[in-house]
């Protein structure tokens, strides 16, 4: 493929993706608006006098029509103003970049773990389609895929937390001003949760695509030259297989950025789950708008290059 054509490709994704964010800003400041009750009243309590309400909605811009508030929060965005938490009185970048680190550091860990159990999962059941293993991973898989997290999660903290065994943390027990890592045993179910709704999906695409490879001509062709069955998996099958395979990563990655909040709900863990939690509670619009954004700006960019026809995706799996 020539040059030209990966440029254009790459330019079409770009405004693609920018048309993403406008419409995600958008839709993220609308349902920000439709919020119900009054953010000055909350921040200031039931006993605010109708003065200190007053002076409070000026500076929140309250008042604003709301095609005018929505360009002031856009055009400080752009200009790296992201605004001040109401309920914490700091940048919102100050208060949310603790949580940031500790839900990335979650979001790290169950992918290095999810990610290649997968892909092996998924490849072995291919090679030994329709015997025993394969039969059971299909049905193991397909029941997880089925179960939402905080299902898992409840699961596993009645399993290894409370009623059956006692051998782990039923929550996180991470200090305020820690770190996710100070408390690794308080990781363990967390991540579990995350791998065990990740794994699933990525496996049964991993099957899928080996079998079509396994059972494609250059692979026969491999076989037919006398190479022996570990080097036509390793070096014919598995890497054209990968391909397909890559872009449900891609999806079950911007997956985790935001299914990582009932997770963290359920294992009460001091990352931008909780801290949406404690935005709503507090109507902490700027807080709200920031995470809600930029979980939704992930998610959709990250399914807007998806395309089963992109050069990429042809180039990988040939």
């Amino acid at each position: 493929m020539h040059s030209g054509g990966i440029w254009g490709f790459i330019l079409r994704r770009v405004l693609l993706g920018l048309l993403v964010l406008v419409i995600v800003s958008v839709l993220v400041f609308a349902a920000t608006q439709a919020l119900p009750g009054d953010p000055a009243r909350a921040i200031l309590g039931r006993d605010a006098t109708p003065t200190s309400l007053a002076a409070l909605r000026a500076k929140l811009h309250l008042g604003q029509p709301v095609l005018q508030q929505y360009w002031t929060w856009v055009t400080g965005l752009l200009h790296g103003d992201m605004g001040n938490s109401l309920a914490n009185q700091e940048p919102v970048s100050t208060y949310l970049r603790p949580l940031l680190i500790n839900s990335a550091f979650l979001v790290f860990l169950s992918g290095i773990i999810s990610i290649p159990l997968a892909i092996g999962i998924g490849a072995y059941a291919a090679v030994r389609r329709d015997k025993a293993f394969d039969v059971s991973s299909s049905i193991l898989t397909l029941l997880l895929a089925a179960l939402p997290e905080f299902v898992v999660g409840v699961g596993l903290v009645v399993i290894f937390a409370t009623v059956v065994f006692q051998v782990l943390p039923a929550v996180a027990q991470i200090p305020p001003g820690g770190r996710p890592w100070d408390d690794l045993s308080g990781m363990v179910l967390p991540v579990v949760t995350l791998v065990i709704a990740v794994t699933p999906y990525v496996a049964r695409i991993m099957r899928a695509s080996m079998i079509e490879v396994l059972e494609s001509d250059y692979v026969e062709m491999a076989r037919l030259k006398g190479l022996d069955e570990s080097t036509v998996i390793v070096r014919h099958a598995l890497p054209n297989a990968l391909g397909p395979t890559f872009q449900v990563i891609a999806i079950n990655l911007a997956y985790l950025a935001g299914g990582v909040i009932v997770v963290e709900y359920v294992f009460n863990f001091p990352g931008t789950g909780q801290g949406l939690v404690f935005a709503v509670d507090n109507r902490d619009i700027p807080a709200i708008q920031l995470i809600v954004g930029a979980i939704a700006f992930g998610s959709a960019w990250t399914r807007t290059i998806r395309h089963s026809g992109t050069p990429f995706s042809r180039a990988i799996s040939t």
